[in-house]
């Protein structure tokens, strides 16, 4: 999906109470690790998720998608990497990939909205996110 390049990648390890009866990881899960990572995301961009809002931006999930490759299971270390598919002048598609070692165990991407803090309605990032988020952004 994508020839992008890991803007963030982080590691986490597959907790007990976040696998199924049959022992893997449940799929909601999966979108929970994503978005952790996205928080990563913010602090690339900005510092941390405070600093992005106290420039009076937030990010919001419009759209969400992830395609299950291989099921991961208790004790599983995993990598969460996401990068730049497009960026848009309010929205942005972030391209996911979550690996287990070297194998790809599943791969989407979400759609986020920049969203004015005082009434969440959709507003361009500032200037110098948008230049690193194009800037990562795949020619």
């Amino acid at each position: 999906m994508g020839d992008w390049e890991p803007m963030v990648r982080m590691p986490l390890r597959v907790r007990y109470h976040e696998c199924d009866p049959q022992g893997i990881v449940f799929h909601a899960n999966y979108l929970a690790y994503v978005d952790m990572a996205s928080f990563e995301l913010c602090a690339a961009l900005f510092g941390s998720h405070a600093a992005m809002l106290e420039r009076g931006v937030d990010l919001v999930v419009a759209e969400a998608g992830l395609r299950y490759l291989a099921p991961c299971r208790f004790d599983d270390e995993l990598v969460v990497s996401l990068g730049v598919e497009r960026v848009g002048t309010t929205s942005m598609v972030i391209g996911i990939r979550i690996h287990r070692g070297e194998q790809l165990v599943a791969e989407g991407a979400n759609r986020y909205v920049w969203v004015r803090t005082v009434d969440y309605r959709p507003a361009p990032p500032p200037e110098d996110a948008r230049e690193l988020l194009l800037r990562a952004q795949p020619s």
